[in-house]
């Protein structure tokens, strides 16, 4: 299993939004490197959703349930099939992940404008750590 990270905007689509979906299509990702990530992605890898903007903040646990397929609103991009896990017990602030030392080669970190990024196995276990063991 891999895990990722992948930030969206609260006012385009939060959280609470996915969590009443009960899933969604994580489509319009318009960036090269993002689009790797996703293509990437299999079938029962988690990802932290992260709310950007004002937030800027990782607050739950998402399950890729499909594998990269073409973007339905443009298929030249990627998208990927998400269900919600659980909520972070905390939401592990931007702040608190750059103090804290063991996730300063965190992707998400040294490329801040990427929107979907890889996680590393040790810094997964730090950030829910951080979030109070979810």
């Amino acid at each position: 299993m891999a895990y990722w990270l992948m930030k969206s905007e609260p006012a385009s689509y939060s959280w609470d939004e996915l969590v009443r979906d009960g899933g969604t299509e994580w489509d319009g990702v318009r960036n090269p490197a993002a689009r790797l990530h996703l293509k990437a992605m299999k079938a029962g890898d988690e990802a932290f959703f992260y709310h950007s903007g004002d937030q800027k903040a990782a607050v739950g646990i998402m399950r890729i349930t499909r594998e990269g397929a073409p973007d339905p609103k443009d298929p030249n991009w990627v998208s990927v099939a998400v269900t919600p896990v659980r909520p972070l017990a905390n939401p592990v602030t931007l702040k608190a992940m750059k103090a804290e030392p063991r996730l300063a080669k965190l992707e998400m970190l040294r490329q801040s404008r990427l929107s979907v990024s890889p996680v590393r196995d040790e810094e997964w276990a730090v950030v829910l750590e951080m979030a109070g063991g979810a």
